[in-house]
């Protein structure tokens, strides 16, 4: 059991440095699932719509609404990461990938 805790505590220790790539990794995903979803709903809400608005809006939730949210997001995440324990650390990155890939999987973005 303690070399289990210890290669848990190793690996997390290993992975702190990045845990700023992680954040935005995690994000990035993270949007990657749900902005198909997010750009349906927009699509709905602005159909009837000029296709100039249709477009600016595009641009705006894609490009500066996206990147926003990575920008903003990503460093906070990191910084709640930081506060956990090594041996907790590499455990929790694992599963919210895994939970990422499991519900791309079930979304068919896979």
């Amino acid at each position: 059991m303690n070399l289990l805790i210890e290669f848990l505590t190793d690996s997390g220790q290993f992975i702190r440095p990045w845990l700023s790539e992680i954040s935005t990794a995690i994000v990035a995903c993270l949007l990657v699932v749900f902005g198909a979803d997010i750009n349906r709903v927009l699509r709905r809400q602005l159909s009837g719509t000029n296709f100039i608005i249709r477009t600016l809006v595009f641009i705006l939730v894609n490009a500066f609404g996206y990147g926003f949210l990575i920008v903003s997001v990503s460093p906070w995440l990191a910084k709640q990461l930081s506060h956990i324990p090594n041996q907790w650390l590499i455990c929790l990155v694992v599963a919210i990938f895994v939970f990422v890939g499991s519900w791309a999987q079930r979304n068919r973005q896979v």
